[in-house]
């Protein structure tokens, strides 16, 4: 039984080490913080004891790898899954996207002709670009070198079907505004999240704490693996074309395979060595908004806001807890907390009545600057593959070529392509990595 040693607790190096564990190998995980997850967790807020979520992460069942993460951790089961999209207009008025009794590729065909934001010209253009979006990958080879405003231009979309429905769904997906988003990324979010099967745009929330999800208590089904908490990794010596030893504060470890499922600015300086061209990895924000009031401001469990800064909302506790989420915030980071919260507070009257007679009880602001990579044209060709030129170092990390954007379903992606690269150096080939479901 051959050991491995991955240096990093977020969802990619948890997913390598759930792989690896349940293949037998002996695992040693070394995580920097007093928890897991990386970005993707809870906390408690001081200066009580509530547990929130650093900003609110939705999969939907296309995410067929972290579905299965989830699985071989038993908690599959605290992820709730919602058939209906809101879409809110500004005055409060709702639309409902759900799929109905038609099979894919024509599932929504009815809900979408009820939608009132968008006109019946405007539902049409989306339509035809739907159906082009499907036939096109196998036409052309350049949607990596445009962007997806790009390709929505060339297929006439009107300005506001862009706005109300292509941004609307793609910035919350990609975290990436539709200008700086590269075609190829925009098309698999469609492809496989609306286009795919009929069930395959269900959002998945969890009904747990994110935390919860990965903790340590969910690791005891796989003894195999042994999770170090507060352990950082401070460097990694490379010899000939091998690595001969991790340091950490306490000293070396030594160990017969090496997994690096660090963020790239973290690994960067451990390792300028590797053939990874650092520069290419621009981030891309996201806040979370967390606003609990005085009484119920609404009874729908989400919904996404036409034409404003705020794109979503989740209802945590009965109404009286939201959670706002902002997808390529960069305009919220200069701003303070108290201005972000008021920003969210006049959108989100605007959408919720009930907010206007309310009052806010607390009010908490997270900005993750470093949320994802920006999913650019071009970069696609930059992110490095699993295996890297020394025998016994692999890499994980949402950055790397995961064949998703920065996303849940990338990092888990890329911990089972991780695992795969071990496993292969070290003579036990092992599949992990479950196909796209199209």
């Amino acid at each position: 039984m051959a050991h491995v040693l991955i240096a990093g607790g977020g969802l990619a190096g948890l997913a390598s080490a759930a792989a690896l564990g349940s293949a037998g190998h002996r695992v040693t995980l070394l995580e920097a913080k007093p928890f897991l997850g990386g970005r993707a967790t809870s906390y408690a807020l001081p200066p009580d004891t509530e547990v929130i979520d650093n900003c609110q992460h939705i999969l939907l069942r296309c995410c067929v790898n972290l579905l299965d993460f989830y699985r071989r951790l038993g908690v599959e089961n605290s992820i709730r899954f919602h058939r209906e999209f809101y879409f809110i207009e500004p005055g409060g008025r709702v639309s409902t996207m759900k799929a109905g009794l038609l099979p894919a590729p024509a599932h929504f065909t009815g809900s979408f002709l009820t939608l009132h934001f968008l006109s019946m010209t405007e539902k049409l253009a989306v339509g035809r670009a739907l159906l082009a979006l499907k036939r096109e990958p196998a036409r052309r080879a350049d949607l990596d070198r445009i962007t997806m405003l790009d390709w929505l231009r060339e297929q006439r979309q009107p300005p506001r079907a862009v706005e109300r429905f292509w941004r609307q769904v793609l910035v919350s997906a990609v975290n990436e505004e539709l200008d700086r988003m590269s075609a190829l990324h925009g098309f698999q979010v469609m492809r496989l999240g609306f286009l795919a099967r009929s069930d395959s745009y269900e959002m998945g929330v969890p009904d747990v704490p994110l935390g919860s999800l990965c903790g340590v208590e969910a690791w005891r089904r796989l003894p195999a693996v042994e999770i170090r908490m507060r352990a950082a990794v401070t460097g990694i010596v490379f010899g000939q074309g091998r690595v001969e030893r991790i340091e950490t504060p306490e000293g070396p470890i030594e160990a017969d395979h090496y997994l690096s499922a660090l963020p790239a600015d973290r690994l960067r300086p451990m390792a300028p060595q590797l053939a990874v061209n650092w520069d290419a990895f621009e981030p891309s924000p996201i806040t979370g908004i967390h606003l609990w009031f005085d009484r119920p401001v609404t009874q729908l469990p989400h919904g996404t806001l036409l034409d404003r800064t705020i794109q979503w909302f989740f209802n945590k506790t009965e109404g009286r807890y939201l959670q706002l989420v902002v997808s390529a915030s960069r305009a919220l980071l200069k701003m303070d907390k108290a201005q972000v919260v008021d920003l969210a507070r006049r959108e989100l009257a605007e959408f919720l009545p009930a907010v206007r007679g309310a009052q806010i009880v607390k009010a908490h602001v997270v900005k993750e600057a470093r949320a994802t990579f920006s999913a650019r044209p071009g970069l696609e060709v930059e992110r490095p593959e699993s295996a890297t030129g020394y025998a016994n170092f692999s890499l994980a990390g949402d950055w790397t070529r995961s064949g998703w954007p920065s996303t849940m379903e990338g990092a888990v992606r890329s911990g089972y392509l991780a695992a795969e690269a071990a496993c292969r150096a070290l003579g036990e080939p092992a599949r992990f990595l479950l196909p796209d479901i199209a």
